[in-house]
């Protein structure tokens, strides 16, 4: 902007504009704006009422309430039917209006919690019980664990097989395999402790 003001001192309005980078246009708001660039600008209010204003709450968001995944241009086909007096320039106004409606009137959405995970500082240990599989061995049943470690951001497993119950020493044990076969250890460790014989 200042390069455009030193520049209009000695070139033509639209040649400063030009070499400054912009077009006429925006040269010619800049010199007719008496604000310091650091002053925030007013924020416009609507250029036109609001053509939706007595339609919407009575006849939109009921058909919104009926059928839940109904799409913005459906309901901008009927509203010329019922309402000739409103032209085809509301389609924009009316997405926005059923924007923010179905995030009023509409159903409820899923809360997600976003987490945002480092790589190295998580891991995850857990044993499972696979009697449920029903794994037997010359006709004899094998009641085993699994020891299962992840990682919580690259997704590296490494399972165990324990023959005991869990105890200090299948956690150890499951726990010393995985971080030998990843090659480090991560910065700290979560386990599933209620059921952990210590």
């Amino acid at each position: 902007m200042s390069l455009f003001m030193k520049l209009r001192r000695t070139n033509a309005f639209a040649a400063a504009s030009a070499k400054a980078g912009f077009s006429a246009a925006t040269g010619y708001r800049i010199e007719n704006d008496h604000r310091l660039p650091s002053q925030p600008s007013k924020t416009r209010g609507r250029r036109r009422s609001d053509p939706l204003e007595h339609i919407f709450e009575a006849e939109v968001v009921p058909l919104l309430k009926a059928a839940p995944g109904i799409r913005a241009v459906a309901i901008f086909e009927e509203m010329p039917r019922r309402h000739p007096e409103l032209g085809s320039g509301i389609r924009r106004s009316l997405e926005r209006r059923i924007r923010s409606g179905r995030s009023v009137h509409g159903e409820e959405q899923e809360v997600i919690f976003r987490q945002a995970h480092e790589p190295g500082r998580h891991g995850l240990s857990d044993f499972t019980d696979m009697a449920s599989l029903g794994v037997t061995i010359v006709g004899q049943r094998l009641d085993y664990l699994l020891y299962h470690f992840r990682l919580v951001y690259s997704g590296f497993e490494h399972a165990h097989v324990i023959l005991g119950g869990e105890s200090f020493v299948a956690l150890v044990e499951g726990l010393q395999n995985a971080l030998w076969s990843l090659g480090g250890a991560p910065l700290c460790t979560c386990l599933d402790l209620p059921r952990l014989n210590l």
